[in-house]
């Protein structure tokens, strides 16, 4: 990693009062009149902040690749704003912003001419600001930056909470009203009841035919209420995760043993054929792109090729950050960066976007949809805790193995001694054939 925890939890404070500032001035600017648009009461934007610790953390090593330094600092910045917006309106019920009166959005919460300055301001904070930040940083006493960087988060956390408490009291509050609302418009009811019942009852009379096919469709409705996972929803979701995590897992393994003559474990987890990139990639198209599964299959693409990439870079990246490690390596392909991803494989992710949106997934949702509710619902929180636990289990392990490479001597302790037991060096080369730790 190029910054230490300690320098992204100051940048985290600096570019959210930055990017408060720059808010609140634009306001100015377009309203006359001073507005903090912010979720706290600090002079702080948080997503500004998240978005340049994340900037920090993925994008410096495309330093020497301006083009794509701005192309992954606005990919950066669409996903922190998508998913923030979206996140703030279904906890809040409110959208704190809304561009779905501009031609250039995507549904309210992405202004794409924005991600072009997006872009601008991640290769200057690359460049520029982070470098600035860290040397000013380095000139502050250790001690006194860490007391001083303990105390403005937790004004911030306790900032965080009250703020969240005011907005959900106020939620209470309106809730009350409505309720209040809707009894008087009851009562308002019973009166306009007694007098329309007897017209009612002659146009259905009049209108049988019609009054049963409005039953017919009541009926459908709440048979349609009773199909477990209806439309893209959280169990849904999950059970695609596990299923395209499986099939990915066997597709990667038939891929090497047609391209290379081996079998080859491809799987993520220590238990199971899952992998995870692709479990997630899965999510992630479908969350994304289910609105427009009906669109051309050259507009998918095209999404799918940016998402995909975007998707692997990161999770190369991430990989490497939190096990130091590399599970695969495109240098000795063209048209690479920084053997993370090239674009042949980009392609092969907007195939799959195609594949997966046209074909796979109507026919798996039609099957998830099939199954009982009850049993569904059970499953989904047990499936839930099978992955999370396996996941958890096999970072621990990797991790360990990764410590048992670079650092033999270590002082062992319970955890280390059963890991060590149960998952021996020989047991995770088997598992993760490919893995390369990373030299420091």
């Amino acid at each position: 990693m190029y910054y230490t925890l300690y320098q992204l939890a100051w940048f985290f404070l600096v570019y959210s009062l930055a990017g408060w500032c720059v808010s609140v001035a634009a306001a100015a600017v377009r309203r006359h009149i001073f507005v903090n648009s912010g979720f706290l009461n600090l002079p702080l934007k948080p997503s500004y902040g998240f978005g340049a610790v994340l900037f920090a953390i993925f994008l410096p090593e495309l330093a020497d690749h301006p083009v794509f330094l701005v192309v992954g600092g606005a990919v950066i910045a669409a996903a922190v704003t998508f998913v923030t917006g979206f996140l703030l309106e279904r906890i809040f019920h409110r959208r704190w912003w809304d561009y779905t009166r501009h031609r250039f959005q995507f549904e309210g919460y992405i202004f794409f001419p924005l991600l072009l300055v997006w872009g601008l301001l991640a290769l200057a904070s690359i460049w520029f600001l982070d470098p600035l930040l860290a040397g000013v940083l380095d000139r502050i006493p250790r001690l006194a930056g860490l007391i001083a960087l303990l105390v403005c988060w937790g004004v911030v956390a306790v900032d965080f909470v009250v703020s969240l408490v005011s907005v959900l009291q106020l939620r209470f509050r309106l809730r009350r009203l409505a309720r209040l609302s809707e009894n008087f418009r009851d009562l308002s009811d019973v009166f306009g009841n007694a007098i329309t019942r007897r017209v009612q009852r002659r146009v259905l009379r009049a209108h049988e035919l019609e009054a049963e096919k409005l039953l017919e469709a009541q009926t459908e409705r709440e048979e349609k209420r009773g199909v477990f996972a209806e439309g893209c929803c959280f169990h849904k979701l999950v059970w695609l995760f596990v299923i395209a995590a499986f099939l990915g897992d066997i597709i990667e393994t038939l891929f090497c043993r047609v391209t290379a003559g081996v079998w080859m474990s491809r799987s993520s987890l220590i238990y199971g054929a899952f992998s995870v990139v692709w479990g997630l990639g899965a999510v992630m198209f479908t969350a994304v792109l289910y609105k427009y599964k009906d669109r051309s299959d050259r507009y998918i693409f095209l999404a799918g090729t940016i998402l995909g990439g975007a998707y692997e870079y990161a999770c190369s990246v991430f990989t490497e950050l939190a096990f130091g490690t590399v599970f695969w390596d495109y240098s000795h392909l063209p048209f690479n960066l920084g053997g993370r991803i090239n674009l042949l494989y980009c392609f092969f992710w907007g195939i799959a976007a195609v594949v997966w949106l046209k074909g796979i997934y109507p026919v798996l949702s039609g099957l998830i949809e099939r199954i009982p509710p009850k049993i569904g619902r059970i499953g989904t929180w047990v499936l839930i805790v099978f992955m999370v636990c396996n996941m958890a289990l096999s970072a621990l392990a990797l991790a360990r193995y990764n410590q048992r490479q670079t650092a033999p001597d270590a002082p062992t302790t319970i955890l280390s001694d059963f890991l060590d037991r149960h998952y021996p060096d020989e047991r995770i080369a088997k598992v993760y054939p490919n893995a390369i730790l990373v030299e420091e």
